[in-house]
């Protein structure tokens, strides 16, 4: 069992706007928008921009999504391994886990195909 990466989300005060600077720097068409959530897709990897109330010094504004075949049991394999366990979120489909590395560094791990 392995995970891969999915998508680059970045934190930012307008999802909107940074998404469309991203959209020019790349070349890329194809911007989803859902409001809060901006998805860019980029061959070969997707960019995400998501809202957040405030800058918050000690968060990743940079975090990797990874996806599983198994979350639950890429989430426990993970933990064992010295993530910490952040909570669970789930959005139009989407589910992931927020998890931490051992050095605080945070990041997702998805059900594959959620996106």
């Amino acid at each position: 069992m392995r995970i891969s990466p999915e998508m680059i989300t970045i934190d930012c005060a307008d999802p909107q706007a940074l998404a469309a600077w991203w959209a020019e720097a790349l070349g890329v068409e194809g911007v989803e928008d859902y409001g809060d959530f901006v998805v860019l897709a980029a061959t070969p990897l997707v960019f995400s921009f998501q809202r957040v109330p405030e800058p918050r010094p000690g968060k990743n504004r940079v975090h990797i999504d990874f996806a599983s075949p198994d979350r639950p049991a890429d989430v426990e394999r993970l933990a064992k391994l010295g993530a910490t366990v952040v909570g669970e979120q789930s959005m139009q489909g989407m589910t992931w886990t927020v998890l931490k590395d051992p050095e605080g560094n945070e990041f997702c791990l998805a059900d594959e195909g959620s996106h």
